[in-house]
């Protein structure tokens, strides 16, 4: 089962775009942090955040750390979810309800 940390880390719209960016392929944390307004403390940060969820992996190259996804967490969150939509033993799932969103 994912942890709650990898789900949390999902929460952060930064930490998604890194991952987005990360889908083609590896890239050094400068690369990450180039293409985003906020400070690189605060980029590490979020790099630190989705490395300790296990949604990336680093590889110590010199002195750059390269990140790329880690794809098995991912695999692991998207099964665990599924179950989420089959019925209960003796149970059935009950119709769902659609909410709507309120227009801004």
């Amino acid at each position: 089962m994912p942890s709650n940390g990898a789900f949390r880390a999902l929460a952060d719209q930064t930490r998604r775009e890194i991952l987005r960016m990360l889908r083609a392929g590896p890239k050094t944390s400068g690369e990450i942090a180039a293409r985003f307004q906020s400070s690189w403390p605060t980029i590490s940060r979020h790099l630190a955040v989705l490395r300790d969820a296990g949604l990336v992996l680093t590889e110590r190259k010199g002195q750059e750390i390269h990140y790329e996804l880690n794809t098995s967490v991912f695999q692991d969150m998207v099964q665990h979810l599924m179950e989420w939509s089959k019925p209960t033993a003796g149970g059935q799932r009950r119709p769902q309800k659609r909410v709507k969103q309120q227009e801004v």
